[in-house]
């Protein structure tokens, strides 16, 4: 694998490479409707966006690509491209071209993320109660199965690591659990910063941190932070995870691998030049977040631990906001990471916790 370390200061990307992505197709594949809050999905058939019954919803056909919208209203929306692990090329480039065309739809405003069949997100999870089911074929097949709407907010946190800390969301599960680490549990009006009886003392700092940084920028200050530790769990944390288990032990062993995985490091993306460059910015976090320049575009690559950000500035041109996840699936291949990192795309002013969390000065 090559580190970050290793990748040039500077990479010339030539604007002809990302020609694929430029246009948008005619005629547009959504109506006024996807701007109403709602969870709906679309199947790519024959580059177009074909609207699935809600009935149809959770599951999926391995050859196809999807589009999934959770449109929140107020609290904003987030954007899925699922890709099925034998879709071809051209659904994967249309699922994106579409992508795109959606996300211009709806004003640039969603957080788009991709998702690949059996690596997908605790977020995009919980979007399904009963499950996601993968069906073998594509377009050909049929649906036959109902879901439920989604539910309320849950998200779970683990808090690991002694120099480089960070938060990685998990299953909201006391499988997720373990004695050895921190976890945030976020239920939208409480939130609950639960600490291990073995956990070091730079992750129950960090745990705090944290959970203060969700309550300010997700919760608007609202939420109401409960500390917890290992055999005092609140009462909030038994109705939503039901009795606790015999917890699993964490070794030291663990942390100094989540150090490694956890290192990040920053890229500006721009076509100042005439011809997109790739230039690093800082190869060491905690980053300031003056670094994010509103007029350009970023990655900020934590692909050791399977994920790359994408951050989109206000001012940015619309080239560059259009090759983004272009640039970030050949800044993927160039670094030698897994195929099925995760990519999230975010828009300024809609960053998520675990993009916040690598700046030092958020707020």
């Amino acid at each position: 694998m090559i580190s970050a370390s290793a990748w040039p200061h500077q990479l010339f990307l030539g604007r002809n490479r990302f020609s694929f992505y430029a246009p948008i197709m005619p005629g547009s594949s959504f109506g006024p409707e996807v701007r109403e809050p709602g969870l709906r999905a679309w199947r790519v058939e024959k580059m177009k966006a074909v609207l699935l019954d809600p009935a149809q919803l959770g599951v999926f056909f391995n050859g196809d690509s999807y589009l999934v919208l959770n449109n929140r209203g107020e609290e904003g929306a987030d954007l899925h491209m699922w890709i099925g692990e034998k879709s071809s090329w051209d659904e994967q480039g249309a699922c994106a071209m579409l992508a795109t065309q959606l996300d211009h739809f709806l004003g640039g405003d969603p957080v788009q993320h991709r998702q690949v069949q059996g690596y997908e997100t605790p977020e995009f999870m919980a979007l399904f109660p009963n499950g996601v089911s993968y069906k073998e074929g594509g377009v050909e097949s049929g649906f036959r199965r109902a879901q439920r709407s989604p539910g309320p907010i849950r998200h779970l946190y683990q808090i690991k690591g002694k120099r480089n800390i960070r938060a990685k969301e998990v299953k909201v599960s006391w499988e997720s659990f373990n004695r050895g680490d921190c976890f945030i549990l976020d239920l939208g009006e409480t939130i609950v910063s639960w600490s291990g009886s073995k956990a070091n003392m730079f992750e129950r700092q960090k745990v705090r941190e944290i959970a203060a940084l969700i309550r300010d920028t997700e919760r608007n200050g609202k939420a109401r932070i409960t500390d917890a530790i290992e055999g005092e769990e609140p009462l909030e944390m038994i109705q939503v995870l039901g009795p606790i288990p015999r917890l699993k032990d964490s070794s030291p062993e663990d942390d100094t691998q989540a150090d490694l995985l956890n290192s990040a490091s920053l890229y500006k993306v721009s076509d100042a030049t005439g011809s997109m460059e790739l230039i690093m910015v800082s190869d060491k976090s905690p980053f300031s977040k003056d670094l994010l320049d509103r007029d350009d575009c970023f990655i900020l690559d934590n692909g050791a631990n399977g994920k790359i950000f994408v951050w989109k500035g206000f001012g940015a041109n619309e080239h560059e906001k259009t090759v983004c996840l272009k640039i970030a699936d050949q800044f993927i291949k160039k670094m030698s990471y897994p195929l099925q990192t995760q990519v999230e795309i975010l828009p300024q002013g809609r960053e998520s916790i675990l993009f916040k969390q690598f700046f030092k000065d958020w707020n």
